[in-house]
């Protein structure tokens, strides 16, 4: 009986951390005014969906009281603008032509099932891999 329940744990303590919610979502800074650097990336979920975690850094809700953001770091308490993507690739909250960079380990994934297009052929080398907004 003990050996089936620290078995059971283990198996609980690996789902448990396999079904951690996350999802593609636009990550835009706003430290330097409107419209700053953006990026779209994969967001990780506290179990309580109080706080948003991307690229080692942990973002709570400013629960409406943000001027032109939505979340801020936890740590240096800049702000941001957090939000799902949007199929027409519109993503920022001010009309920009700057595209954001799309994370390496999204890219496929993002083209595909949230923009419904085919991939583009784009060199590892413009595939962003690090958080730097």
């Amino acid at each position: 009986m003990l050996k089936f329940q620290a078995s059971f744990r283990s198996v609980l303590g690996r789902t448990a951390l396999s079904i951690m919610k996350s999802r593609i979502m636009y990550i835009e800074s706003k430290g330097d005014g409107l419209i700053g650097p953006a990026r779209i990336g994969r967001v990780t979920f506290s179990k309580t969906g109080a706080t948003l975690s991307y690229g080692g850094r942990s973002f709570q809700s400013l629960k409406g009281s943000g001027f032109k953001s939505n979340y801020f770091d936890v740590e240096t308490g800049d702000r941001y603008w957090i939000s799902g993507p949007k199929k027409n690739g519109q993503d920022s909250l001010y009309a920009t032509n700057v595209r954001p960079a799309v994370d390496a380990d999204v890219h496929d994934e993002y083209w595909t099932k949230i923009r419904g297009l085919p991939v583009p052929h784009v060199s590892k080398m413009k595939r962003c891999a690090e958080f730097q907004a």
